[in-house]
């Protein structure tokens, strides 16, 4: 019996009503489920009456359409199904479906010796398989390749539609580098999978390049009707034929890649080669050199990195460059790992030694970032204004502040004090020429936006439209110092010597001394992409440089309390 697109969707709206067994369902209860379901999905406002879903019901109980629903009436009011887990999505086949489908298989069997028709064979297998699990109610012995969570896989149908019937759609798209979504016209051409991701390929107008979207990144689809553009000559498989994967270069350019796998990679490369320009270049006794001619993208380099360390790139030198610097910036993410143990282990070594040194706190990734955005500062600026060093230095460059407050760094400070913000923030590039001895003291400067004289704040200067001042000792102590270490710092650099456990209090410059010449220094020594945690009363000194070696570090000062009289600390930002 013939069962037409509306009635299957009534059948199913019913079925999932009488499976919802918190709610007791009236007729009248699954005439506005059904009525409802109908307006959604086909747009029909005008409802469905009692009678039709009173025959929907009966023909549900029937054994016309193999359902045989054991669907009962409680307080000759209430639907149900007498079996609380029964569903018409769970028939089994019968004996004459499957014989149709093994009708169907045979017939799909006959294209699969036909170039044209390669694509059958795994459709063929997986009938096979679901039939013969059926037939013999075992477990199926072929497991496809397959994700059932992949999001987008809900569209293919409807782009699917639009292809053959060659109309235009409106899309609702975003993706992964967009902030927000973009809504435009699309004229769809070709369905392409990739590793179990779907893709579709089409223009937004005549005569645009061709895009190439992620079925995952799209929010809606609607009709439009707007005139479809016709793809002409364009044809996927000549369009995709010199990439790995779906994304395709402006430009079409490719290259010459050449490839060296060891021994135990080298039958998996050679039996399953990575793209079709694939050629065997030379066996040595480590393995082999494969080549490709493909265009360089995303997707190749992301088959490279697959192999790990048991395939190198010999050429170009760009790719090789570009997977060295991802394979280091791997390395460089698991080269320290915070666990609760190491960093109450160095947060109490600041606490009782007044320092600590954490090592790996930023990746080189981070830090070269860094680097860059502070020396195009610098080089913008006037030769006379140029001293490498920036005072306020989240203020004269905003974007560094997303760099340095890394989620590294942000977790140390909530260890320490969640209250705390942040009060300076300065950099400096100590030169081998500039960095010149400091003698030992203690840090007990704070930098405020203006002059106001206060009680207990003494010393004020003024340099670079900064307002530097003494503060009472109680502030001092809530003060905690942070050092990011650009470069390398050790003693031939001018590294920091401190005095352990001497933060405690502020000292005169006879107390210092006095101190340093009866205790043993420490000097501390930072590899770049480390921090230098400190109290700033902890007494330091530094060298002067003997080596040629530059030490650029940011520092900066974080507090907890505010200051008094209206006074405002230069830099206050918050930890976000």
């Amino acid at each position: 019996m013939p069962v037409n697109r509306n009635a299957l969707i009534r059948f199913r709206t019913i079925d999932t009503c009488l499976k919802n067994r918190q709610r007791r369902w009236t007729l009248d209860n699954l005439v506005d489920a059904v009525s409802e379901t109908l307006y959604e999905y086909e747009g029909i406002d005008k409802g469905v009456s009692k009678r039709t879903v009173q025959m929907d019901i009966q023909l549900m109980r029937s054994d016309k359409l193999g359902y045989n629903a054991p669907i009962v009436v409680l307080e000759k009011k209430y639907y149900t199904y007498e079996d609380p887990d029964y569903s018409i999505t769970n028939i089994p086949l019968t004996d004459q479906d499957l014989g149709k489908l093994t009708e169907v298989v045979e017939i799909l069997r006959q294209f699969k010796g036909f170039s044209h028709f390669q694509e059958l064979s795994g459709m063929v297998q997986r009938l096979e398989n679901k039939i013969d699990a059926a037939r013999t109610n075992q477990e199926p012995v072929i497991d496809f390749e397959k994700n059932d969570n992949l999001k987008g896989l809900e569209h293919i149908d409807t782009l699917y539609q639009a292809i053959v019937k060659k109309n235009a759609v409106e899309l609702c798209y975003q993706s992964f580098k967009a902030r927000s979504a973009n809504t435009f016209n699309f004229h769809p051409y070709y369905l392409k999978e990739y590793r179990n991701r779907w893709f579709v390929l089409g223009v937004k107008k005549k005569n645009t390049p061709i895009l190439n979207l992620a079925l995952d990144r799209i929010i809606t689809i609607q009709p439009t009707a707007l005139k479809y553009v016709p793809r002409d000559k364009f044809n996927i498989s000549t369009f995709l034929n010199d990439v790995v994967g779906v994304s395709v270069n402006p430009d079409g350019l490719t290259e010459k890649v050449l490839l060296q796998a060891d021994q135990e990679t080298a039958p998996y490369i050679l039996t399953k080669p990575i793209h079709n320009s694939q050629k065997l270049e030379e066996t040595t006794s480590n393995g082999v050199i494969v080549s490709l001619q493909v265009q360089l993208n995303f997707e190749l380099e992301r088959e490279i990195l697959g192999f790990g360390n048991r395939v190198k790139v010999l050429a170009p030198e760009k790719l090789k460059r570009r997977v060295k610097d991802i394979l280091t910036h791997a390395l460089d993410l698991y080269q320290y790992e915070f666990n609760a143990t190491s960093l109450q282990n160095q947060l109490r070594k600041l606490e009782h030694r007044g320092f600590a040194i954490m090592h790996h706190v930023f990746g080189k990734k981070e830090v070269n970032a860094l680097k860059q955005k502070i020396q195009g500062y610098l080089n913008a600026l006037p030769t006379s204004q140029n001293d490498y060093a920036i005072r306020g230095l989240l203020q004269e460059i905003p974007a560094v502040h997303a760099f340095i407050f890394n989620s590294n760094l942000k977790h140390i400070l909530k260890k320490i004090n969640p209250q705390l913000f942040l009060t300076k923030a300065i950099f400096f590039d100590k030169t081998p020429d500039s960095n010149w001895y400091v003698t030992w003291h203690q840090d007990t400067t704070i930098h405020v936006t203006e002059k106001i004289e206060t009680d207990g704040f003494t010393g004020w200067t003024k340099k670079m439209n900064v307002h530097g001042v003494c503060p009472p000792e109680e502030i001092l102590k809530n003060t905690l110092t942070v050092r990011i270490h650009l470069d390398d710092a050790d003693e031939t650099n001018g590294a920091l010597k401190v005095v352990p456990g001497s933060q405690n209090k502020k000292l005169t410059a006879q107390e210092i001394a006095l101190i340093v010449q009866n205790s043993l220094p420490v000097t501390c020594e930072v590899q770049a992409c480390g921090v230098h945690i400190l109290r700033p009363l902890l007494i330091h000194s530094s060298s002067k440089a003997t080596s040629q070696k530059h030490r650029k570090v940011i520092h900066l000062e974080f507090n907890t309390v505010e200051l008094p009289n209206g006074l405002q600390w230069a830099e206050r930002a918050p930890l976000q």
